[in-house]
């Protein structure tokens, strides 16, 4: 058996495997040996079926099925020793029958068609700084985080007025055209919350009202969305259709928020710890805090920044024919022209992030290991024992756990891409130059959602 190579360009080429009567013969026959010892047919004996009859039954198709595994053994043998670096696997030649005859088997050769992996430079230079976004924490930040932790351990009283972020309960009561209770209309108690109204004329007609006052109300003006406002009356979203825009509201009670003092007792429930025992102190556990936690979102967007810049400025050429062909030949599904067109360039995106990234590991001999993939297993089951206020089990009930988890390759593939998104953003953390701007948290969060300022 011999592979010859024949290169069509600089990322096609074609590989034909050349079979001779040696490389099958006795193979094909051991394996008709084997189906003559079991074979059942009326008129003869077990293991006594006239070989001739064997062969002329199941010799073609024996035949076909140990040309076609010497004939992957030989290329894949091929693309290893010679060390070609492929995109995606060999494909039959379009067109191409082979050559070779079934009926009267001698000399056979197989024509595949190989894509090469493009050759190509990663642009990271120490030359080139990346911006590093971060928040800004400041005054106005330190003092809406503490307000939020004084909510938070504060407690709801009543109180005489409606004010700007108050809780407002009362009865909604469907009217019709000549604002008068309709008969049978929606009727449902349910809470306003003041504070995350938008709708300037709402927020003026229930500012300053008191309990037992009434007014007409559109409940769209006081709900985020249909959905919110189905709930809000207690219908289903369906419902919503015809409802009528007049609604009487009617005040029941009104709940301020009494936050919690700034004092020993406060500081201690919320750090039971003891390292906060003034509120200068608290102001400078509170900075602190937040800056450690968007330290993971700026680094998430310096990765994300390097990415566009990469994806922007690395050339890479692609065998875009060889790979829409394997693409149609290897999907599961079978997919067609237009929907293949359709989904090429996104294909094309996604090769080509992970040609770079697979460069960047090589290139730095970036690996994971087993036992990396392991303990990182292990912790994403302790975050997950903590998110449900859970104790972790002991390390050799976990391990036993991440095991079982990690036989689920849908699992491994998820966690695999996980840490090679790690290791990536660590590498960049280390060898990329940053240019640190600091924003402010409105700013950092548009930034971080792609919006634009």
């Amino acid at each position: 058996m011999n592979v010859v190579q024949e290169k069509v360009d600089k990322l096609n080429a074609i590989l034909k495997v050349q079979i001779s009567s040696e490389d099958y013969q006795s193979k094909v026959k051991t394996t008709l040996e084997k189906y003559r010892k079991n074979a059942k047919i009326p008129g003869f004996r077990p293991g006594h079926v006239p070989f001739g009859m064997i062969k002329k039954q199941y010799g073609k198709s024996v035949l076909a099925e140990e040309l076609n595994k010497i004939s992957n053994d030989g290329l894949y043998k091929f693309i290893q020793d010679e060390k070609l670096e492929i995109l995606g696997n060999p494909i039959p030649v379009e067109n191409d029958t082979f050559k070779g005859d079934l009926d009267n088997p001698a000399d056979f050769e197989f024509s595949y068609e190989i894509g090469f992996s493009p050759k190509f430079d990663v642009p990271l230079s120490s030359k080139k700084s990346m911006e590093y976004y971060l928040v800004k924490v400041d005054d106005k930040l330190i003092s809406k985080q503490i307000e939020d932790l004084r909510k938070r351990y504060g407690k709801l009283e009543s109180t005489d007025e409606v004010g700007e972020t108050d809780m407002v309960m009362g009865l909604f009561r469907e009217l019709d055209s000549n604002k008068e209770p309709k008969e049978g209309g929606v009727e449902h108690n349910s809470t306003i919350s003041m504070e995350f109204l938008s709708d300037k004329k709402a927020i003026k007609s229930l500012k300053g009202k008191k309990v037992d006052d009434s007014i007409i109300l559109d409940p769209s003006t006081v709900s985020r969305d249909s959905k919110d406002m189905a709930s809000m009356l207690g219908i289903e979203e369906s419902e919503l259709d015809g409802l009528s825009k007049l609604f009487k509201f009617t005040i029941n009670d009104i709940k301020r928020m009494e936050m919690a003092e700034l004092n020993e007792d406060l500081f201690n429930k919320l750090f039971p710890a003891g390292d906060v025992k003034s509120e200068s102190e608290l102001k400078d556990k509170v900075a602190s805090d937040l800056t450690n936690m968007f330290k993971e979102d700026s680094n998430r967007l310096f990765t994300q920044s390097i990415y566009e810049y990469l994806m922007d400025k690395t050339k890479i050429s692609m065998p875009e024919s060889f790979l829409k062909r394997w693409i149609k030949l290897s999907n599961e599904k079978p997919i067609d022209d237009d929907t293949l067109d359709k989904e090429f360039d996104g294909y094309l995106k996604s090769m080509k992030w992970q040609l770079i990234q697979g460069k960047i590991f090589k290139d730095n001999d970036i690996q994971i290991s087993n036992e990396e993939v392991m303990d990182f297993t292990k912790s994403l089951l302790v975050s997950n024992y903590a998110q449900y206020g859970m104790p972790a089990p002991d390390d050799k009930e976990l391990t036993e756990t991440a095991m079982k988890l990690l036989k689920d390759k849908e699992q491994v593939n998820g966690i695999y891409d996980r840490l090679t998104e790690k290791k990536l953003s660590d590498y960049f953390q280390k060898n990329v130059p940053m240019k640190e701007k600091h924003l402010s948290y409105d700013d950092f969060v548009k930034k971080a959602s792609g919006k634009k300022k």
